[in-house]
């Protein structure tokens, strides 16, 4: 696991408030016995503070109030800064504050979003940043969609992961062809996260396609992972 570089942050007042209410409200509400056991069930990915979703929120709107919205330079420098940070509570907070604020970046944003997925990746954050962040990214520019082609051969399965479920939230705009060429592509990964995200993706398009995703499931039923046709297919 690495952490990110402190020069690659862009100077921002709007963070430098953040970040100075963020630690000191969220260490505050730190459970030792909760921590050591967020960190075991997320198999030791990052150590965590303790702090119960519902608490954590409501302690991040504290942390956020009177707050302006941010510009691309402040979502960046927060994520970042986050990312930087060793409890995963902060990663936490900033993949919510990019969710919440995507539509204020560009499409310059998403080589931070790849270096956010890349580094402490586990599914916690990487689903969050790929459905909600990639995606709208993506669906407002759809260029990107090459590099989404680009990603889905990456070696990093995080990466491949991301470009399978960024059109999770797409409904009636999903590009069909390009979803069912992508589980084709990693089909063959051997990694229970890719096998899961196939068949999360194409059940959720299942929802908007039904006979597309029955038929496309069908034809290729001998080279997709049993893991994968069985979540595709659950609710057909």
């Amino acid at each position: 696991m690495t952490h990110v570089a402190p020069h690659a942050v862009p100077r921002s007042d709007l963070a430098d408030t953040v970040m100075e209410r963020l630690v000191a409200v969220y260490p505050a509400a730190a459970d030792e016995a909760r921590a050591a056991q967020a960190a075991a069930y997320m198999k030791g990915v990052a150590p965590f503070l303790g702090i119960p979703t519902p608490a954590r929120r409501a302690l991040s709107r504290t942390v956020l109030a009177g707050t302006p919205r941010p510009g691309e330079a402040d979502c960046t420098a927060v994520a970042l800064r986050c990312w930087a940070l060793p409890e995963r509570e902060y990663h936490y907070f900033a993949a919510d504050y990019l969710r919440r604020h995507v539509g204020r970046c560009s499409s310059g944003f998403l080589p931070v979003a790849h270096r956010l997925i890349t580094t402490v990746s586990w599914w916690d954050t990487v689903d969050v940043l790929a459905v909600h962040v990639v995606g709208p990214l993506v669906a407002a520019d759809p260029a990107l969609a090459s590099v989404m082609d680009a990603w889905i051969d990456d070696e990093d399965e995080w990466v491949a992961r991301t470009a399978l479920l960024h059109q999770l939230r797409f409904r009636e705009e999903t590009d069909g062809e390009r979803l069912f060429r992508y589980c084709l592509l990693r089909a063959d990964h051997p990694g229970f996260f890719i096998r899961k995200a196939i068949g999360w993706a194409l059940r959720e398009y299942a929802r908007t396609d039904p006979d597309a995703v029955r038929d496309f499931v069908d034809g290729a039923r001998e080279r997709l992972s049993p893991l994968s046709v069985r979540e595709a297919l659950k609710h057909l």
